[in-house]
This record gives structure tokens, sequence and C-alpha cells, in this order.
């Protein structure tokens, strides 16, 4: 195998549309609009896209769950209703056989598709709710609501701070049982930073600390080291942490000073881009990539204000790696989360 992602296997399908999917393809095609290469028909068709995929993100996929200050809240499901999910039966007992017989919304999707939308500009009411406020309900306190993770495949990290992934329905319900995941606490930083002002996060002072208690956890997390072991991660690869903390910080670098003074005067952020650049430089792109190592790469890369001169290395990969597809795409598939396979855990270990 090269790199640390693996390929996936053949043949690949896409089994549902997901707003997870959604909010990052609308990301991209933001992205894509912004750089005034797209013409004026693909621009154009870009932002109907976007409207779409917005619109299946806060509209179709939207869901309305208890809060733990007894209200209810409109959140976000992975697994839209309707015609959306094409699961076989075989596909579906495999799913049951996972722990996922029952599907509910979690706190990932919600924010990622909260984000997205933000990004283009979206006006929809469901923005206006402040998910600090709901996300504090699942947000883990040593000694109190720590037995909320019952599903604790990373205990070598500490959970204080941290919020969990799956989010009740209405009938309490929960597939298996809760998990905390590093990389999905990067979205809520990143979701809650687009939104500062809506939100008025700097003040309310419950809020803020929500924040804090992120950041903090964030802050043991890479100062111990474990964000580099793969075992800290529910989810994702730690080249996926190393591309969405950049993501994270470009959002807060974005922010006025004073913002960003308030929201982390212990300047945690500097100590994060500090440690993830070095593992990103010194491990991730020295050693074998595959095309799909060398794109998380060079997101952090960018997003983190690295030396150009520290590009070469993933684009090489990407560029000598064009057409490894075949005539089915430009490059294989690769996995993007640790689910695949089990020894998709340790891929990240010891090369």
């Amino acid at each position: 195998m090269r790199g640390i992602a693996e390929p996936m296997w053949e043949p690949v399908q896409i089994r549902h549309r997901s707003a997870y999917y959604d909010a990052f393809f609308t990301e991209a095609l933001l992205g894509f609009v912004e750089t005034g290469l797209a013409s004026p028909d693909e621009a154009g068709a870009a932002r109907r896209a976007i409207a779409d995929m917005v619109d299946f993100c806060l509209k179709t996929s939207a869901e309305e769950v208890p809060s733990h200050d007894g209200s209810n809240v409109r959140v976000v499901t992975a697994l839209a209703p309707g015609r959306h999910p094409r699961f076989s039966r075989f596909f579906a007992q495999i799913k049951q056989d996972l722990g996922f017989g029952v599907y509910v919304p979690d706190c990932d999707t919600t924010a990622c598709s909260f984000s997205a939308a933000t990004q283009a500009g979206s006006d929809d009411p469901i923005l206006r709710q402040p998910l600090l406020d709901f996300y504090r309900g699942y947000q883990v306190r040593a000694g109190a609501n720590e037995p909320v993770v019952t599903v604790p495949l990373n205990d070598n990290i500490d959970y204080e701070g941290g919020v969990v992934t799956w989010i009740d329905n209405l009938a309490g319900e929960r597939p298996y049982g809760n998990d905390l995941d590093p990389t999905l606490n990067l979205d809520i930083l990143e979701v809650s930073f687009r939104n500062l002002a809506r939100w008025q996060i700097i003040e309310t002072p419950q809020r803020l600390e929500t924040v804090h208690r992120i950041i903090a956890f964030q802050k043991r997390l890479v100062e111990s080291g474990a964000f580099k072991n793969s075992r800290s991660h529910i989810y994702y690869l730690p080249e996926l942490y190393s591309a969405y903390f950049g993501r994270c910080y470009a959002a807060f670098i974005a922010l006025p000073l004073a913002a960003q003074r308030v929201i982390d005067p212990g300047n945690v952020f500097a100590l994060i881009r500090a440690r993830v650049l070095g593992y990103v430089q010194g491990e991730l792109i020295t050693h074998e990539m595959n095309p799909f190592d060398a794109a998380l790469a060079l997101m952090a890369l960018a997003h983190l204000g690295a030396e150009v001169s520290t590009f070469t290395p993933a684009l090489h990969c990407i560029v000598q790696s064009l057409g490894e597809g075949g005539r089915k795409g430009p490059y294989k598939a690769y996995e993007w989360n640790k689910m695949k396979t089990r020894r998709a855990s340790w891929s990240a270990g010891p090369r």
C-alpha cells in the first residue's frame, strides 16, 4: 500500500446522497468560483448547484430534536428521508450489523452544513439558532457527563471539553452508543467562527466558555502528540485532522484581531498550527504518499500559510498520479475515514 489513506475496493458506489458530502461539495464549488477560472456558464452552473445543495442540507435533511434546555432544535441528519437513501437489502443488513439500524442526526453533519450555507450567503432561519447552546448539552465534563461516551475506542485521549458525535432524535434513540472525535470538534469551532456575530458568541459568556473548553480539549490533544496517533480518532485519519485544522484556522484568522484575542487569549491556535505543520512537513509529505494524502497535505499547508516551496512534494505526487483511475476517472477512490476496513484503523502507524 502506498500512503496512509487506503484505496477503496472496486466497484466504488455512492449509496446515498448525504448532507455531509453536499456541504463539502458546496465549499469546493465556492472555491472554484472564487478562483476566477470558471467561465460564465460554469460559474452559473456552480451557483445553481450550490443553491440546490444548501437547500438539501438545510431543508431536506433537517430534523427536529430535543435540546437539553427542554426546547426543540432543528439539526441536520446524514441520512435524508424519502428517495435519497438507496440501500439494498444486503447493504441495509451491513448497516444494521455495524450498529446503524437507527440513523440519527450528528453534530458534525450539522456543523458542516451550517458552515457551507453560511459561506454561500444563505439567510435560512435555521442558521439563526446558536448551535453552541445545543452543543453545550453534548459537551463532556470530566466526572459529570463523561459516561456519555459509551464507545470509548479512543480512550487514550482526555475527553474533557469535547463534544460527542451523535444526537438523540425525538424518540430518544441513537445508534449503538456515542463516541467523541477530535476532528468533529474542529468543525464545531469553524462554524462558530463563521457565525461569531450572528450567534453573539463573544457577548454571551456561556457560549464563549463552550468555545474555550473545545479549544482546551484540542490543546491537550496536540500538546501530547496524540493527534498523530490513528487510535486517537474515531472516524478520521490524522491527515484529515491536519487538513480540517487548516480549514478551522483559516476561519479563525479571518476574524478581527480583537475577536481572536478574546477567543484564544492563550495563543493556542499558534501552538496547534506549529505542531500540525511539523507533522505535515516532517512526516506526512516526507514518506510515500498517494494523491489523496497529497491533496490533504496541500489543504493543510495552504490554509496554515506554509512556504510555497513546501507544496512541491504533494503537487508532484498529484501530477505523477494523474490517470491512475484509468477510464473511470483521473484518480482512484480513497477512504476518507477509518470505517472501510478494520486495518484502516492502523494505517497511520509506523511505516
